[in-house]
């Protein structure tokens, strides 16, 4: 299979500038030199940037050169969004964020060009700008776009609506001193990108290539990767590796075929026969955990992700020894949880908490070994909870029966 080929099977291809026939040839041609860009918005890049991350190893791994922008110049005017206007962010968060983000480039697609546009743009005049690039794309051509025209409505300022043009200078930039001729993006970045293009077109009078990847989605519609508006980091002080496993094995089963073909490095054949496994099976979940550990192997490294499926199956065994607090209450979101507030016998807590619906109730569970504190099971219902009991000081596992669990907070 080609890399033309195995992109279009997994789904990685939806806009293209030019004929798709030329964006084959060029893809499965000879190396040749593509740039992926981001903003520095953060100090992390986070996992809705993921897949953007293996298009770009991806083409590496073809024998293509990756040229990896991070917006220095672009960050500070900000992308226009659908809705409002980006907060402007400082010169010194800026900075920071480009540092953070370059050291997670370096890790993970390792032989990228890192550049920065800050570096061409710093020095270029207002008034050279609009006579080397501005007169080559019309307002008509900028009003047409569709981000600009969802904005018109609701306002848009000067400077969100020339990114374009410093997105497409970009472009001409990078192909003109470093003989890039493609760029990669998701499908949200098509009119910045499409920019480009023309501009070299109209420029230089030289062809160059783009195409754009599907947003990628969870099963409600929203963006992958993000959980109640908090993203998931990539750097693992800001998001733990069992956070992103925890996230990804429960991936709805009717997206987990297409989250495999988009971030794994697995082939046609391995993926297909673990889906076609877990089809068989879907209770085993052996896709999600497929998908799960390969992510977080290849974002933070096999022994994060040995250790991430060692405490998944800690957790759904009960066995809370050895286990990280922080890994735990990962791992029982959503769980019931009350305020440990004074010390009470093992029987008043659990009717007080709707573990047990009366006193002769909960003896009956304690009696008939249902009751668990952090995973020991408990048959003395004289015993009282006490605030020493609780792990690494914060909180009390309890469990009723096989599944049901609760969370004391101290």
């Amino acid at each position: 299979m080609t890399l033309f080929e195995d992109l279009k099977w997994r789904g990685l291809i939806k806009d293209v500038a030019g004929e798709e026939a030329d964006l084959q040839k060029t893809l499965d041609g000879k190396p040749f030199t593509f740039y992926w860009g981001t903003d520095p918005t953060a100090d992390s890049l986070h996992i809705g940037h993921y897949s953007s991350l293996c298009m770009a190893k991806r083409l590496a791994n073809a024998g293509h050169h990756p040229i990896l922008l991070c917006g220095g110049a672009t960050g500070r005017i900000g992308d226009p969004r659908p809705t409002a206007e980006r907060e402007i962010i400082s010169e010194e968060a800026v900075n920071n964020n480009i540092e953070g983000i370059r050291n997670q480039i370096k890790r993970l697609v390792p032989t990228a060009e890192l550049v920065d546009n800050y570096d061409w743009t710093k020095d270029y005049t207002f008034l050279n700008f609009l006579r080397d690039i501005g007169k080559y794309i019309s307002l008509n051509y900028m009003l047409d776009k569709d981000i600009i025209r969802r904005r018109l409505e609701t306002g848009i300022t000067f400077a969100e609506f020339s990114y374009m043009l410093l997105q497409g200078f970009d472009f001409v930039h990078l192909f003109q001193e470093k003989n890039c001729i493609m760029q990669v993006a998701g499908s949200d970045q098509w009119g910045n990108i499409t920019t480009g293009v023309d501009l070299i077109r109209k420029m230089l009078d030289k062809p160059a290539y783009a195409f754009t990847m599907p947003l990628i989605l969870d099963a409600t519609g929203k963006k992958f990767g993000k959980s109640e508006g908090n993203a998931l980091w990539l750097d693992k002080e800001k998001t733990a590796p069992y956070a992103i496993y925890q996230y990804l094995i429960n991936s709805d089963d009717s997206k987990v075929l297409e989250y495999l073909k988009v971030f794994t490095f697995l082939s046609k054949e391995e993926i297909e026969k673990i889906y076609e496994e877990h089809q068989a099976a879907p209770e085993k979940r052996l896709a999600q955990k497929t998908l799960a550990y390969e992510i977080v192997k290849d974002i933070h490294g096999k022994e994060e992700a040995d250790n991430a499926v060692s405490v998944s199956e800690k957790l759904f065994a009960g066995d809370f020894k050895g286990l990280a607090v922080k890994d735990i209450l990962t791992g029982m979101k959503g769980v019931p949880t009350f305020k440990y507030t004074q010390e009470l016998p093992l029987v008043d807590v659990l009717v007080n908490n709707g573990m047990a619906s009366s006193k002769r109730e909960a003896r009956e569970f304690i009696k008939n070994n249902a009751v668990s504190i952090n995973g020991e099971v408990v048959n003395d219902e004289t015993k009282v909870i006490t605030k020493d009991m609780a792990l690494e000081g914060k909180v009390i596992i309890f469990r009723r029966g096989k599944k049901k669990y609760f969370l004391a907070e101290v």
